[in-house]
């Protein structure tokens, strides 16, 4: 059943891109219609006071949807990866589960062929970004600190930076010992009161800084229009092969169309090259936007391993804002006499913030195990821990991949999909590095007993790659501005596009992208529109 209006643009997923790129489209009076898998999730749900705070972390607000099994949820056969996939579909999208940690890419990063010849440089550079990279700290209200020698000048951070707490200052002696960066990271969280939002003290499970917060209402007040729990099926073409819309199922199951001039994809690196190669038609036999054979490769995460110490001191129980406020780049930069090419960063994180994650291990998942000595190891690490989580760089591989399953499919019948993914050596020999470096900073900042997990599995937050950027379409699936090689009123602006991952969380980069490629339909770009 096809909805009667016809949509100068139509985006599909509302989180960190979608919610970003709506809001600048709408900003210029154009027509934006939103479809959503999800549905909003409430800025007061999941507070940490309720007393199933911490059952609900693993059961309805689980960040793995297999786990979690929401109705708006569709499995993901992940018997093949080391790494599971983290994500959530909602108005914000898996920004809900945002740790809020809000860095910027670094220059290098965008010449990676250039400077280390492996993989691709971008299409982009940093300075082309930079300006977008500056509106979204605007929007969002990013604490920081200025004078970072590992960025080039930003402007003056719009809020000022969170506290390091206990474990941070803690960290900073060790790294300051060994002459190690070090440095205040951007936090997606205002430490002062910003744009009528009061700072986030950590009183609830869901992130305060996701799209649905900072970008939806300002853009429904534009104008935009957003359905929720509208499942898409695939994306329709003419017999040109332009994109017509999408047809998606509302949330009583009826099959609808939604029509559009443009159509844009935001369902990140996995759920966009699930709808782009379930898209297949006789123009497109592979998928939509497929003639490269590239959608669904070259998948990157960012692998992770953690070293957690324990310390006699009380550090505290991590109160306040999540996610990391402090960072080492000691190990960004290329360095081959290490064994590796590219690079990692250390995220210090409190470790052990109630009782229960301290008995589970934490992010690590090394329990206390039980027996006569429970309560008392129990007891030993509760506030007295601090880690540092080893974030890697992943580089392209066409072999990790997205595909659709065989057997398994979502509630309306539509194909689930399945990942394949191994770790190169490199990102194994990176390992190995980050945890013993990791370890030799909580040596010196006193540790007297160190944990540690060298490769994660519950660290599939960054999804990314699987569209990949590029000027050649026999290599790539959308150029410069995230628009498909293969069908001119097509776009992609989730992480898809990314040519390289970097060793540093993508959601600044993500939104700055997006806010790019807005401004590019509003402008030169415009002809699209038709």
């Amino acid at each position: 059943m096809p909805d009667n209006d016809i949509a100068d643009v139509l985006v599909i997923g509302a989180g960190a891109s979608g919610g970003a790129f709506t809001w600048s489209l709408s900003q210029a009076g154009i027509k934006v219609v939103c479809l959503e898998q999800g549905g909003w999730v409430p800025a007061n749900a999941f507070p940490v006071s309720e007393p199933g705070a911490l059952i609900r972390t693993q059961t309805d607000f689980h960040p793995n949807p297999s786990v979690r099994g929401l109705p708006e949820d569709y499995p993901i056969n992940e018997s093949e990866t080391p790494i599971a996939p983290l994500m959530y579909n909602a108005v914000g999208g898996s920004q809900i589960h945002w740790g809020s940690h809000m860095p910027r890419f670094h220059p290098s990063d965008f010449r990676v062929k250039t400077l280390d010849g492996v993989a691709d440089d971008w299409p982009l550079t940093y300075q082309e970004l930079e300006p977008y990279y500056d509106l979204n700290d605007r929007m969002t209200g990013v604490s920081g600190l200025n004078g970072d020698p590992a960025y080039p000048p930003k402007p003056q951070r719009p809020c000022p930076p969170l506290s390091i707490r206990p474990g941070g200052q803690v960290l900073a002696k060790g790294f300051d010992k060994l002459g190690w960066h070090w440095w205040s990271a951007d936090t997606a969280i205002s430490s002062v009161a910003y744009d009528g939002r009061e700072p986030e003290n950590g009183g609830f499970l869901r992130s305060l800084a996701s799209a649905d917060i900072i970008y939806w209402p300002k853009a429904l007040r534009q104008g935009a229009r957003l359905k929720t729990h509208a499942r898409v099926r695939e994306i329709m073409v003419d017999s040109s092969g332009r994109a017509t819309g999408a047809l998606y199922y509302d949330n009583n199951g009826t099959l609808r169309e939604q029509r559009a001039k443009v159509v844009v994809l935001a369902c990140n690196g996995v759920g966009t090259a699930r709808l782009l190669l379930n898209s297949r038609s006789s123009l497109f036999p592979d998928g939509l936007a497929n003639s490269s054979g590239l959608v669904g490769k070259n998948l990157m995460h960012h692998p992770c391993g953690i070293v957690v110490g324990l310390f006699d001191e009380w550090l505290g129980t991590d109160e306040g804002p999540r996610g990391s406020t402090m960072l080492c780049q000691e190990f960004y930069e290329t360095d081959l006499s290490r064994g590796f090419v590219r690079g990692y960063d250390l995220q210090v994180l409190g470790a052990g913030s109630n009782p229960l994650s301290s008995a589970l291990g934490g992010l690590m998942g090394q329990r206390v195990a039980w027996g006569p000595n429970h309560h008392q190891e129990a007891h030993e690490r509760f506030g007295h821990t601090v880690s540092l989580t080893i974030m890697t760089e992943d580089l392209p591989e066409e072999h990790n991949r997205v595909t659709l399953d065989d057997e398994l499919t979502d509630a309306h019948g539509i194909p689930s999909p399945k990942i394949r993914y191994t770790l190169s050596e490199n990102s194994n020999r990176m390992l190995d590095h980050g945890v013993e470096r990791a370890k030799e900073a909580l040596d010196a900042a006193g540790a007297k007993k160190l944990f540690w997990s060298r490769q994660r599995r519950n660290a599939g937050w960054h999804l990314l790659g699987t569209a990949r950027m590029g000027d050649d379409p026999n290599t790539s699936v959308v150029d410069r501005w995230g628009r498909a090689h293969d069908v001119p009123n097509l776009f992609v602006i989730d992480g898809s596009v990314f040519t390289t991952a970097a060793s540093i969380n993508p959601t600044a980069t993500i939104q700055a992208l997006a806010l790019r490629t807005a401004d590019y339909i509003k402008g030169e770009g415009r002809t699209v529109l038709g």
